[in-house]
Parts: C-alpha cells; structure tokens; sequence
C-alpha cells in the first residue's frame, strides 16, 4: 500500500479545475486519517500539486495564501462567496 501522503497527492491532483475538497473530504475519500493529517501533507509535500483546490470546512482561503488562492479561482472559475470564501455548495467536488 502506498503511504498516505503519496494518496492525498493524487486525490488533490484528480481535483478538477473550478472544484474544491475539505480537508476532511480528502480523508473521507480515502477512508483514512484525518483533515488535519491531509493539512499536514499539503503544507509539507503539496507544493506540486492544486493545494488551493482543498480548503478549510467552513469555505474560508488558506491563511496567508489568499491572494495567491483566489487568483487561481478566479483564473478557473471556481465559486467564490465575498473575498475569502470558497462557494461549497457550488464547487465542492465528491471525488466521482
């Protein structure tokens, strides 16, 4: 079995453009660990990867990285609610 990193890794990068997970949707998905531990991996491997495509439960940009999110948003024509939300309802992709 791969290590969990390298699974979070690639369910970040089947996210289509325009689309957001949770961090906890990641963990759901893969029926392993947690948001936090999905936090964890993206801070410390996701540099490669659309980080800006999995995003906090309650729709709010990734602290300090908000400018750089919400150009990638507006660049894919993610749903946005105000300046620093991500729309869930609208952009929340199941994995399918």
């Amino acid at each position: 079995m791969e290590d969990f990193g390298e699974l979070v890794l690639q369910v970040v990068e089947r996210i289509p453009p325009g689309r957001v997970m949770t961090y906890g949707d990641v963990a759901e998905y893969l029926g392993v660990g947690g948001p936090r531990q999905v936090g964890r991996v993206l801070a410390t491997q996701g540099g490669g990867v659309p980080w800006w495509r999995v995003i906090r439960a309650d729709g709010k940009m990734l602290p300090g990285h908000e400018r750089r999110a919400r150009e990638q948003y507006l660049k894919e024509g993610t749903p946005l609610r105000g300046e620093d939300r991500v729309d869930l309802r609208n952009a929340r992709w199941d994995g399918s």
